[in-house]
């Protein structure tokens, strides 16, 4: 049984704390385990959507009692995707949204900032937020660092960037598209904590899913294709740099160069040159998927070919 101090810590709106006027999304599938941890770093937000997908845990269960609305998603196999979706569908009650995913976590200075950044934020349509990734048990400082998320704008104002309407075979959830926001944006200081790959099966069995994405997508040649411009350099600069490497040889290992020496990795140890040589192993998966793709697509359109 519950005791009366832990149902009260799970009052997302306390009478003693007051609400930050946002409406938070959280997508998940199956997140039971990850979902205390991010719901309880929230809990000051106005307003929170569980986005879910038929989980068969108690995902659902968990979200209510942190007292967030849980509604249901149902994927058509193309377009929209989970987070579009809910930025088109959810009757947000606040002008701005926070978009978290159910592994990541906010720290306890995050409301007063956001609450400051909504309130002053005049013409400012978003704001841009760095996050860390733990890796097999402990924080990367260099590799992937710093990773800049636009998280937080006005929800009338920003969407996911269209990359693809085909079948990706990489999850009903976006993969690597970008908010697109209509107007200027600015950094928050605060950082999330990203638990995305606790064990070396969780990177896997990811980016397994993920590289289906990026085959598709360079299949299409639809990455200079976005429906938008994106509005930090640094992103910017990181998506010049992986249509220039689509055209390079050996990119897995660039891959790995580019996050063990450029990103100074190696200062991170021996988690730093695994989480490297991994990222190695997803930019080869993607390269051979891509390569399949395309022989497919030309096996299929052969046999369309007329017979002399």
């Amino acid at each position: 049984m519950r005791s009366a101090t832990g149902s009260a810590r799970l009052e997302m709106n306390a009478s003693s704390q007051s609400s930050v006027p946002v409406s938070v999304v959280v997508p998940i599938k199956n997140e039971a385990e990850n979902l205390p941890r991010c719901l309880e770093s929230i809990r000051w937000a106005d307003e929170i959507f569980v986005v879910d997908s038929g989980s068969t845990d108690n995902s659902a269960a968990v979200a209510e009692r942190y007292g967030a609305k849980v509604v249901q998603f149902h994927f058509n196999g193309t377009w929209p995707k989970k987070k579009n979706w809910a930025l088109q569908t959810l009757p947000f009650r606040n002008e701005w949204v926070l978009i978290l995913d159910a592994d990541e976590v906010l720290p306890a200075g995050a409301a007063e900032e956001m609450a400051e950044a909504i309130a002053k934020s005049g013409k400012i349509c978003g704001y841009w937020i760095n996050r860390r990734f733990f890796f097999l048990g402990r924080w990367l400082r260099h590799s992937y660092y710093p990773n800049w998320n636009l998280r937080l704008f006005r929800h009338a104002l920003g969407r996911y960037e269209r990359l693809t309407d085909a079948e990706t075979m990489s999850g009903d959830n976006e993969v690597h598209e970008h908010v697109i926001v209509e107007g200027p944006t600015a950094r928050l200081r605060s950082e999330m904590d990203h638990y995305a790959f606790p064990s070396v099966d969780v990177f896997i069995e990811k980016h397994n899913r993920y590289s289906n994405w990026e085959a598709r997508v360079a299949v299409d040649g639809l990455l200079p294709q976005s429906t938008g411009g994106l509005s930090n350099k640094r992103v910017e600069r990181r998506r010049r740099l992986k249509l220039l490497s689509q055209r390079l040889p050996f990119r897995p290992l660039l891959r790995f160069l580019y996050i063990f020496v450029w990103q100074k990795g190696f200062l991170d140890g021996w988690d730093g040159y695994y989480f490297a040589r991994l990222h190695a192993t997803y930019e080869f998966l993607s390269v051979a998927k891509t390569y399949e793709l395309r022989k497919r697509i030309m096996t299929k359109d052969e046999c369309r070919m007329p017979k002399e």
